[in-house]
């Protein structure tokens, strides 16, 4: 990641799916531009615009305004309907309504293969349009995640064993689903709406309890009706992803099933939904989110990856069946992240070609162990993240990382934008303040030392062999 720095894009990635979409033969230039901005894109903001033809905008818009009739005419929901949150076992069998009061949501999922009934087994008459979009979303999900694993160098469609068949084959379910999201629509009956307020940029912004979340998906592409879809990026920022969208563009973004299903070579967004602009709104803020999902009976495992040449940190080098990966919890805060995203930069060579300029780890390796001083430099870096933090939290800062470069000519500034922050926190003078994982690797155990003494000489006792 830390070769980006001189190539970030200025702002979220905008591609067209039509050139995201492989064909025979060497790859075409706007194949190749097209798979590195959406790389970078991902890389720098957890997410990307995908452009759809004119024709999919036309029936992404009917659908949503389909969607807002079907919340709107219902006044409300029963006991059976609530969201049962911690029943993580359903996560492959969800169909039809559902209300979540605590967060002023309701959704309706459209599972192909499940028909959907009221408690009282009566049918339910769904949002119309579904099937077609559902069609058009998975189709867009699947070239991106084409396109995310040339990026990756791995063979055409190293997925398929863990993706549902197209079409589907009598009696199957569609593991992966779109959803029909509305939220804090007025009439929702019995809603109450807890949420928490921060000041950001001089706005009051409103989110729900649950601060952020991240998908189990592969891919989740979103479509929404208002502005209010906010991505973590890599410098920790929150970042209004949906603003200024067309309508026949969408928001992509990778899930938590990629995530494990790379390695950790593709971070998992973090997102969450502003709820504080939607007052005196009769329809609240209706999405249609389609989450490509991993089918139930396969398993992850990253020999796909490896033989590609990327190093498998030992996390990843055992198989884990997609079902007992779906009902585990993933604390956002404990996931290994790789900020090495491939960042391909596509660039004129003799033969007036674009080529790849592809970057590999050293000493790849597919099913060794990682030797006891990367795994004492990797767990420095997340025992330092927790130290860090949790000075922020008791002393109430919040934390803002720089920029590595910036941050050189802040430390030699008398008023700068970290300053107070490094002094509150104890931060070592002379350091930039930046992530603990961009501490070069000795600065990583040294600057660990200045929080919890004797740490490092711990460690090395317990990996001392028997």
């Amino acid at each position: 990641m830390g070769a980006m720095a001189g190539n970030n894009l200025p702002s979220l990635g905008r591609v067209k799916l039509t050139d995201l979409i492989a064909s025979e033969g060497l790859p075409s230039d706007s194949y190749k531009i097209s798979v590195s901005t959406l790389s970078q894109s991902l890389a720098q903001y957890s997410a990307a615009i995908i452009q759809l033809p004119g024709n999919d905008g036309a029936l992404l818009r009917s659908g949503l305004d389909s969607a807002r009739l079907y919340f709107h005419q219902r006044s409300s929901y029963s006991a059976a309907e609530m969201v049962h949150t911690n029943d993580s076992r359903e996560w492959c069998k969800t169909s039809g309504y559902y209300a979540d009061p605590q967060l002023w949501q309701e959704t309706y999922d459209y599972r192909p293969g499940l028909t959907p009934t009221e408690p009282n087994n009566t049918m339910e008459l769904p949002p119309a349009g579904l099937p077609d979009v559902f069609a058009l979303l998975g189709k867009a999900a699947r070239d991106i995640l084409d396109a995310i694993s040339f990026s990756l160098n791995l063979r055409s469609s190293p997925f398929t064993e863990i993706l549902d068949n197209v079409p589907l084959r009598s009696r199957e379910i569609s593991s992966s689903v779109l959803t029909v999201c509305c939220h804090s629509r007025p009439s929702f009956q019995g809603a109450q709406r807890h949420g928490l307020t921060t000041q950001e940029d001089g706005q009051l912004v409103m989110f729900p309890d649950h601060d952020h979340q991240a998908d189990k998906s592969l891919i989740t592409v979103v479509k929404s009706d208002k502005a209010g879809l906010h991505i973590r990026d890599f410098h920790g920022r929150w970042i209004l992803v949906d603003g200024d969208i067309g309508p026949q563009e969408a928001v992509v973004f990778p899930g938590l099933a990629l995530y494990q299903a790379t390695a950790g070579y593709v971070s998992p967004a973090l997102h969450r939904i502003e709820t504080g602009n939607l007052q005196g709104n009769m329809y609240g803020r209706c999405s249609l989110v389609f989450k490509l999902m991993p089918k139930s009976m396969a398993s992850f495992n990253c020999s796909e990856m490896a033989a590609a040449g990327h190093g498998i940190e030992a996390q990843f080098q055992l198989p884990i069946p997609v079902d007992d990966f779906m009902q585990r919890s993933h604390p956002t805060d404990q996931l290994f992240t790789r900020h090495s995203f491939p960042n391909y930069n596509f660039t004129a060579g003799q033969d007036g070609s674009l080529k790849p300029l592809l970057k590999r780890r050293k000493n790849n390796t597919r099913c060794k162990p990682l030797p006891p001083s990367k795994r004492l430099r990797l767990e420095a870096q997340r025992v330092l993240k927790e130290r860090v933090q949790e000075i922020a939290d008791k002393k109430g800062i919040k934390l803002r990382f720089c920029n590595l470069k910036e941050c050189e000519g802040h430390l030699q500034s008398l008023d700068s934008p970290c300053g107070s922050i490094r002094m509150e926190i104890g931060w070592p003078p002379g350091v930039p303040f930046v992530h603990p994982h961009d501490l070069p690797n000795k600065a990583k155990l040294g600057f660990l030392e200045a929080y919890e003494p004797g740490w490092t000489a711990s460690q090395d006792m317990e990996n001392q062999p028997l």
